[in-house]
């Protein structure tokens, strides 16, 4: 199996050569995935498709093309989807890229001091269809360079490993068990906003 990419593929990467550009690709270029799959970069590329992992996983190759590590946090949830941020530093600040049908959970300007900061700012975008507010956990940020083995950047087989390992490592409650219980539905008018530009 080649691992490596064609010139044109790092050409591409290559191109988006800040966090902002890749965003605005993945917002753009590519259209929502809704099927049950775990594509690498390289099928991301060629078909123009991808749902958050990977559209995170994209977002990663892209910034490593560039020289800055690829590194991808997980987010879980409650009675929803897990949702996956490629995230990055700036100044000594985190930013994160992603790709989601959910407006308010796309990109974050390098502004957060710390990973639970960035996380925070999710917060109240992260709800599901009934309108709960759905996020519970965050992982540590993970340097996708670990499954290099599994070529996760080319192959064309699904990178299943890649989320079952991020189902294995420790996670980060954002919430006491006594705020849980407290937890308000999402005001309507945030839950119509972040349907807007949904496919």
């Amino acid at each position: 199996m080649d691992g490596c990419l064609s010139p044109e593929e790092l050409g591409l990467l290559k191109s988006l050569n800040r966090p902002e550009k890749v965003q605005a690709f993945l917002d753009n270029e590519v259209r929502y995935n809704p099927e049950t799959t775990c594509r690498s970069p390289r099928r991301v590329i060629r078909d123009r498709r991808a749902h958050c992992a990977e559209g995170a996983f994209f977002a990663a190759a892209a910034l490593d093309a560039n020289g800055i590590p690829p590194l991808i946090i997980d987010m879980e949830a409650i009675r929803d989807d897990d949702h996956l941020l490629t995230v990055f530093r700036e100044h000594g600040r985190w930013g994160a890229i992603a790709k989601s049908n959910y407006a308010g959970l796309r990109f974050r300007e390098p502004v957060y001091r710390t990973l639970r900061e960035l996380v925070m700012s999710y917060y109240e975008h992260y709800f599901n269809t009934a309108g709960e507010k759905t996020l519970r956990t965050f992982s540590r940020p993970v340097n996708l360079h670990r499954f290099d083995h599994i070529y996760w950047m080319t192959t064309e087989e699904d990178v299943w490993e890649i989320c079952e390992y991020l189902c294995t490592i420790p996670h980060t409650r954002v919430l006491t068990p006594a705020i849980e219980r407290r937890r308000r539905s999402v005001d309507a008018r945030l839950f119509a906003a972040g349907h807007v530009g949904a496919v």
